[in-house]
């Protein structure tokens, strides 16, 4: 008898694996197809990002868009034989677009956190880049860490909806705060004197200090907050958020991945 116990336990296991590679099509604790099929299906990776968000995401005048989850948004696209299609949000309504269903994945400078989790996947981090102080350099000195900035005098600006302006209200009891609607012009207000001091990641900070003479990233080597940026996936899709990762993995340990972010970075 133990040879026919065996077979039938060869017999279910097989069925087993059977069953669950069928089950990793699928959005775990449903019978919703994961993006990874639907995306195949029908050649268009929709794409949710600001577009406001400089080296990452950032929408031209003509509409088109430019940076590092650009560039790698059209490798990963082409690897499921599809195009991106961009569609535009805010920081506000970024994950309550992706949970409606508005596009497959968001991109363009996201962090990580916990909040967020609570609501979507995110892809392994492809960035440590933590939260920088952003000043005229005539004032660098002032600015070096958040007690400094924690004062009554000095006017911090930060941009709604995102883990800046959480940063924002969490260390900052004490100093003026303001809310800037418009992310583009945000580091305006700061040469223009009508803001002090901005904290954003890193490498927005120094990207911005090229772009705007008269600014300075301050010690964004050593950031106030360690942070990671990632990809945001729906939440539950398995298999979609296996793909991501063994994606990345591979633009990682290719060079690909490194060579977007020298020519954005560098």
């Amino acid at each position: 008898m133990r040879p026919i116990v065996s077979l039938c336990s060869l017999w279910i296991t097989a069925a087993a694996l059977v069953l669950g590679g069928c089950a990793m099509t699928q959005r775990a604790g449903g019978d919703t197809p994961s993006h990874l099929d639907a995306v195949q299906k029908t050649s268009v990776l929709r794409v949710c990002t600001p577009g406001d968000y400089r080296p990452f995401s950032f929408q031209k005048p003509d509409g088109s868009y430019e940076g590092i989850d650009v560039d790698l948004m059209t490798g990963f696209s082409t690897s499921l034989n599809a195009k991106p299609e961009w569609v535009k949000t805010s920081w506000a309504n970024l994950l309550p677009d992706l949970a409606a269903g508005k596009c497959d994945m968001a991109v363009g400078g996201i962090s990580v956190t916990t909040d967020r989790q609570k609501r979507a996947f995110f892809s392994a981090p492809y960035m440590v880049n933590g939260k920088t102080p952003i000043a005229r350099c005539a004032d660098v000195a002032k600015y070096q860490s958040v007690a400094d900035i924690d004062k009554p005098e000095v006017r911090v600006i930060f941009n709604p909806g995102g883990s800046n302006e959480r940063f924002a209200r969490a260390n900052f009891k004490r100093a003026k705060l303001t809310l800037h609607s418009e992310n583009l012009t945000i580091f305006d207000e700061i040469l223009a004197n009508r803001a002090d001091v901005f904290v954003t990641e890193s490498a927005e900070a120094l990207t911005q200090q090229k772009l705007k003479p008269g600014l300075c990233a301050i010690h964004p080597d050593k950031p106030l907050q360690y942070g990671e940026m990632a990809w945001m996936l729906p939440r539950d899709d398995l298999a979609f958020k296996a793909y991501v990762d063994q994606w990345l993995h591979l633009s990682q340990a290719g060079g690909e991945f490194q060579g977007v972010m020298d020519r954005w970075l560098k």
